[in-house]
């Protein structure tokens, strides 16, 4: 922008005083003061408004107009509310600076000046930006040359003074200049917000970009689907797998410039999430193969070539053959109308990522293949030197190199719950089971069947996302799931319904004191303090729910039925 444009600017109210030769001087940005030295604040280019409350004597006018010229200033404009005219001894400092110079007169505004600057170089640095945009496509386009989707976010940055984050669909930083050590990391907990926010809004088909506060801050969401998929039949098939662009400010006044830009920056992304899901195809076939093997029931020896094949692929280096565990996961929608497959492999390969894995190529240790709605990852688990204090021993007996610690169910879903449960909110589930570690081709078999007893037990539980692992198999919540709901219903209605009808009428809170008291073994002295009641008390309350039962909380029998019948009601 020069300063020509802003005098041709009726509406600005601008009068030419001096330095008609410097007209053609570009305008980087604008900045309002009346410091005496601003020189601090000032990187080249402004255009400087004041009002001239600096000035006390003529000799100011000289040191004043000395500091923005050294500084590299485009021009000066001084307001004429506060002297009615500007000082004669400013306009021949202007002059011998060969400092432009232009009074503004007392019915326009600082603010509507700065604006009108702000709002033209904005659209003039879009503009140079766009074509950046467009070139670094092509190179992306043709390759891994135009270096990845971190080089277009860092051009936002400098070019537009925009933060942005490229985020998977559980929140996992992509790229962005946090990850180039460029500024602060986005929290966690911030983008799990976004993730989650994003999926709600893309799961009723609004579009984007979406407006989100988060964390104290502000932020657009832009949806990056895959440039080069075949567009789904049903948003559910999609938006949990698809990238989103989050953008640290609010999109709802840009001009459709801008907003044409960003479109432009989440194609270009896309492009770079089609080809990392290409490179996920040799893991997917390699799980598959296995996967097929192991469930035709093929021969240990065929199983363990194909393994020796996976190893170095899954863990490049590995000097021994490492253990190995096997995740099951289903997505099922309400209605059963839509295949679970792949959406469970997309997310099974989101959730396995290494989470220390930083860079622009995610550390991709995991194969995943889909059969039906459900989804098997083969998680490779180095070889250690020595047993790490606590670790337990290989569940199929295996002696040797122990593994390195495995996968746990509740890990898993720690970071990814909250916004996965957005994402999947009136009509679908993900379950998760995870195997114990195995050590050959000939527990393979087992740790499969394994992991989809332990997804049918989080199958079991509420909620949206729910997972479970091999330590809960040995345990009453194995069986609990197989129960016919008939037999729990009636069951739990034996023993529950007469205290909770005897709670609603008088509020005796006894199905609570019944929990309590199991929980704490029976303890009495334990089960009062942790209720805040006197033994006394207790003892009338315990002796109320054997009363209304007809059942003796002192014989072990009845204290399992109670606990049985409250895990299941």
């Amino acid at each position: 922008m020069r300063l020509r444009a802003l005098l041709e600017t009726e509406a600005l109210g601008l009068r030419l005083l001096g330095g008609e030769d410097e007209l053609d001087r570009s305008v980087r940005g604008v900045m309002t003061t009346d410091l005496r030295d601003p020189s601090r604040y000032l990187s080249g280019g402004e255009l400087v408004l004041t009002g001239l409350a600096w000035r006390r004597d003529p000799e100011d006018s000289e040191r004043f107009v000395r500091i923005l010229t050294a500084a590299g200033v485009a021009g000066l404009a001084a307001g004429e509310a506060e002297m009615r005219s500007i000082p004669d001894d400013l306009v021949q400092a202007c002059a011998r600076h060969r400092l432009p110079l232009f009074s503004v007169v007392e019915d326009v505004s600082f603010a509507s000046i700065t604006e009108h600057v702000v709002r033209q170089v904005s659209g003039e640095r879009a503009g140079d930006l766009a074509a950046v945009v467009d070139r670094h496509r092509r190179l992306m386009t043709s390759g891994p040359a135009g270096g990845g989707p971190e080089v277009v976010l860092d051009l936002l940055g400098s070019d537009l003074d925009l933060r942005a984050w490229v985020l998977s669909p559980t929140g996992r930083p992509i790229a962005g200049s946090s990850l180039a050590g460029a500024g602060p990391e986005l929290p966690a907990a911030v983008c799990a917000t976004l993730a989650g926010e994003h999926l709600a809004a893309s799961r009723t088909g609004r579009r984007g970009p979406h407006r989100v506060t988060a964390g104290g801050g502000t932020y657009s969401l832009f949806p990056i689907g895959g440039g080069g998929r075949i567009a789904s039949r049903d948003v559910r098939e999609t938006v949990l797998s698809d990238w989103l662009l989050a953008v640290e400010a609010d999109a709802g006044d840009w001009p459709a410039e801008r907003l044409d830009l960003l479109d432009g920056v989440t194609q270009l992304i896309a492009v770079e999430r089609d080809r990392r899901d290409a490179a996920r195809t040799v893991r997917r076939r390699l799980a598959q193969e296995v996967l097929e093997l192991v469930q035709t029931g093929a021969a240990p020896a065929e199983i363990a070539a194909r393994l020796r094949v996976a190893a170095p692929v899954l863990l490049p280096g590995l000097g021994s053959a490492p253990h190995w565990q096997v995740v099951v996961a289903r997505v099922e929608w309400d209605g059963g109308d839509i295949p679970g497959g792949q959406v469970a492999q997309a997310l099974l390969e989101e959730i396995l990522v290494d989470p220390e894995a930083t860079g622009p190529e995610p550390s991709d240790r995991i194969a995943v293949a889909h059969t039906g709605d459900e989804a098997v990852a083969l998680v490779p688990l180095p070889a250690v030197p020595s047993r790490p204090e606590g670790l337990e021993e290989p569940a199929d007996g295996a002696e040797g190199v122990p593994a390195a610690p495995g996968l746990h169910a509740d890990a898993l879903l720690a970071t990814v719950r909250e916004p996965l449960t957005r994402g999947l909110d009136g009509d679908g589930r993900l379950t998760l089971g995870v195997s114990a570690a195995v050590h050959s081709a000939e527990g393979l078999r087992g740790a499969l069947e394994e992991a989809r007893h332990a997804r049918r037990v989080a199958a079991a539980r509420p909620g949206r996302v729910c997972a479970a692992g091999h330590q809960e198999l040995a345990s009453h919540v194995l069986l609990l799931p197989f129960v016919p709901d008939d037999v729990r219903r009636a069951f739990t209605a034996r023993l529950l319904d007469p205290l909770r009808d005897y709670d609603r009428r008088h509020r005796a809170e006894l199905i609570p004191t019944l929990e309590a008291f199991l929980d704490c073994d029976g303890s009495w002295t334990r089960c009062a303090t942790r209720l805040h009641l006197h033994v006394n008390t207790l003892r009338y309350r315990v002796g109320r729910i054997e009363q209304l039962t007809g059942r003796d909380l002192s014989r072990l029998e009845d204290k399992l039925d109670f606990f049985l019948a409250l895990r299941m009601s």
